[in-house]
């Protein structure tokens, strides 16, 4: 371990990190937590210290967004002035109200993260483990990228000001009390809003993160709970070796096991089912808001591209990552509940390969315990944005396709 690290690690210890619910919960979140921490956006320490820390990022936090509201509505109004504004504003008022949206519903992103160490989430087998890393990974890699994305974006966003021709320019639309159009002010104007948009953009980033685990940790359980379904006869019979599947349904012991077996499974699909009703409720308004926003940003994005592209290169590629930034983000989303989607129908499809032709239907209570799977898995839960959109691929191209429309229309109008 580093030093950087052991500095890291030693900075961002927190309440959340040592009352996790287990060594999976860790493996999902560790990151996040301790990202959430430093950035002053984390719920769960109550110290006096971090309260007052926490206090004084999110007051910075709300006067940045004072500052450039009040900017927007003091300036000149022009199409280049009114995207320039209106793209950074409508970002943090989306994270504003996620974050308040998760705040206000904490309890339930808790039992969410909670939600892998239920006692009959069976990862027993090396085929169920291998699963759950390779998501544990997959999950990781998309944090590393997600953050390597944003602060690249970022390291362009601060330079550009510094390399037009505009003197004294900021990196953003802000309204300052004062005059700092000198040597003196500008560099510490300057330095101040880099701190405290840096902070800004953390928690965007982080809170867009944090929604993407929960999706992943949710789909990963449903993949295993496949796995299990699939494999229940065969695990089942792994202590009766010898005997034929004729003997095997005569045989007391292994009947018990297998009913109990399929009863914990049920008890697994119900726990999941909930949770997924959960997340659906609790991220639908959040959603919808993301989604809308992205289309006007997607649209506005591609407008400073076009226009800075002769202009300003610097400023064209910072328009360019913020973009990506904000395409990717809302295409994993979309990915993810799309996945959950397709394998909570998959739930069903794992019943019926589970071995039931081999006449485990015979045993008592297993065929109404598989119908029971199967009248759930007949009707997949599909994420909504406001209850009007689907959270779906398809719907992704189709936003995509009406902010490309959008921005067609937009350059025609300012061309004439």
């Amino acid at each position: 371990m580093t030093f950087v690290t052991r500095v890291w690690m030693k900075l961002t210890q927190n309440k959340a990190l040592e009352e996790h619910s287990g060594r999976i919960e860790k493996m999902f979140f560790e990151s996040i937590y301790r990202v959430f921490y430093i950035t002053g956006l984390s719920h769960s320490n109550t110290s006096v210290g971090y309260f007052i820390y926490s206090s004084i990022i999110k007051t910075l936090n709300l006067l940045l967004l004072c500052s450039e509201i009040g900017q927007f509505f003091h300036m000149t109004w022009t199409v280049d002035a009114i995207i320039d504004s209106a793209n950074i504003i409508i970002i943090q008022l989306g994270t504003l109200y996620k974050y308040c949206n998760m705040i206000t519903h904490r309890k339930v992103f808790k039992a969410l993260a909670m939600a892998m160490e239920s006692p009959n989430f069976d990862i027993s087998t090396k085929a169920r483990k291998d699963l759950l890393a390779v998501w544990v990974k997959r999950n990781r890699i998309n944090t590393i990228f997600l953050l390597m994305l944003g602060v690249i974006t970022l390291t362009s966003w601060y330079s550009f000001p510094l390399m037009d021709d505009i003197d004294y320019n900021l990196m953003l639309a802000v309204y300052v009390p004062f005059d700092y159009e000198n040597p003196t002010m500008y560099p510490i104007v300057y330095f101040i809003l880099v701190l405290v948009f840096s902070y800004v953009s953390y928690g965007v980033m982080i809170i867009d993160i944090i929604m993407q685990t929960y999706l992943m940790q949710l789909l990963c359980q449903y993949i295993v709970l496949n796995d299990c379904l699939c494999n229940i006869g065969t695990e089942c019979a792994e202590n009766f070796k010898g005997m034929s599947d004729i003997e095997l349904l005569y045989n007391d012991q292994f009947r018990k096991k297998y009913r109990r077996r399929l009863g914990d499974l049920i008890i697994q699909h119900k726990f999941i089912l909930d949770k997924t009703m959960e997340l659906r409720k609790v991220l639908s308004g959040p959603m919808l808001g993301h989604m809308c926003g992205s289309t006007i940003l997607i649209c506005s994005i591609g407008y400073q591209i076009v226009m800075s592209l002769s202009v300003n290169i610097t400023k064209c590629v910072m328009s360019f990552l913020y973009l990506g930034y904000n395409m990717f983000i809302l295409y994993m989303i979309c990915r993810w509940c799309e996945d959950i989607t397709k394998q909570g129908e998959g739930v069903g499809f794992a019943a019926y390969c589970s071995g039931w032709e081999r006449g485990y239907t015979t045993i008592p209570g297993v065929r109404s315990s598989l119908l029971i799977i199967l009248t759930r898995a007949n009707k997949p839960l599909v994420f909504t944005a406001g209850g009007m959109y689907d959270l779906s691929l398809d719907n992704y191209s189709n936003l995509v396709k009406t902010s490309y429309s959008a921005l067609t229309m937009l350059l025609r109008f300012r061309n004439e």
